[in-house]
């Protein structure tokens, strides 16, 4: 279930789609999220605009109600290799991300 997800996040980083890298998220990180200021990561961050589609699942773990499924993560223009990590839960029945970082 996390892959689709992470790889979406992929996608719609490097084309820059707020409205697309969001649609997932659960209604607080929605609210969370500043358009703004995820505008301008988008077009001011080498990583989050060149992200790879290589990437690997390194586990997962579970806390809670929610578990974080933890990504290794390269970058089409950057050497090395970047943590990602994806919380996901429930909210309404349906599966959302409650968190998503890369560092």
């Amino acid at each position: 279930m996390a892959d689709p997800l992470w790889r979406d996040l992929v996608k719609y980083s490097n084309e820059g789609k707020y409205g697309d890298f969001v649609k997932n998220f659960a209604s607080s990180l929605a609210l969370a999220m500043n358009q703004v200021v995820v505008n301008h990561q988008f077009a001011n961050s080498e990583l989050a605009r060149n992200l790879s589609e290589d990437l690997d699942c390194l586990g997962i773990i579970r806390r809670g109600e929610n578990v974080s499924v933890l990504y290794r993560q390269r970058s089409t223009k950057k050497p090395g290799e970047w943590l990602g990590r994806l919380v996901l839960g429930y909210e309404d029945g349906e599966v959302r991300i409650f968190a998503a970082s890369i560092f």
